[in-house]
């Protein structure tokens, strides 16, 4: 049985599993993080876009996914893993958006031919783990999902957040959004 996280649970695990190395990237989890919502922030998405970049990866942290499990070939699916340790903590369109995150750019290298030349090595290898690119069934099924927009924006957050030594605001900087999104699931 799954037990819903806290916001205090989730700074814990950013202080602690988020030093790990970034799939297969040179950066650690916290840092892709906070890279991650960062932009998502200097693009002025709103509040529970720029917490689902915050989050989209928090699955990783909370089931320790390490570089050796990728070279393994290991698929850890901590898109869908951590959905319900956040369910009822946050609103729905924050956990979709890190829901579809994956199948998001699985999308992308469908629909644009530059996006799946740009992305790094890693991020070839765990999208081959993940499924690889979506064929037109699968692309025009994921288009009409209410939240598709959202994982597509988180995903080319995602992509852009592997900047080594970037300084970028600390995890506090992100917990008035979170408080924000936090009481607002909880009221509906």
């Amino acid at each position: 049985m799954t037990t819903r996280l806290t916001l205090t649970d989730i700074a814990a695990l950013f202080e602690h599993a988020g030093g790990s190395l970034y799939g297969g990237e040179a950066i650690t989890q916290r840092d892709h993080a906070l890279q991650c919502a960062w932009l998502s922030g200097q693009a002025g998405d709103d509040d529970a876009l720029v917490v689902a970049c915050l989050l989209h990866d928090l699955g990783h942290m909370l089931f320790e996914q390490t570089d050796q499990d990728l070279a393994d070939g290991k698929d850890d699916l901590h898109q869908y893993k951590i959905v319900p340790y956040l369910r009822g903590l946050l609103p729905a369109e924050v956990i979709d958006a890190i829901r579809l995150h994956v199948d998001a750019k699985r999308y992308l290298c469908f629909t644009e031919a530059p996006y799946f030349a740009a992305l790094s090595d890693a991020s070839r290898l765990s999208l081959a783990l993940q499924g690889g690119v979506m064929d037109a069934a699968a692309a025009a099924t994921f288009a009409s999902h209410p939240h598709a927009a959202r994982a597509v924006a988180l995903r080319r957050h995602d992509e852009a957040a592997k900047v080594v030594g970037l300084v970028v605001p600390p995890f506090a900087h992100y917990l008035p959004r979170l408080i924000a999104l936090s009481e607002r699931a909880a009221a509906s």
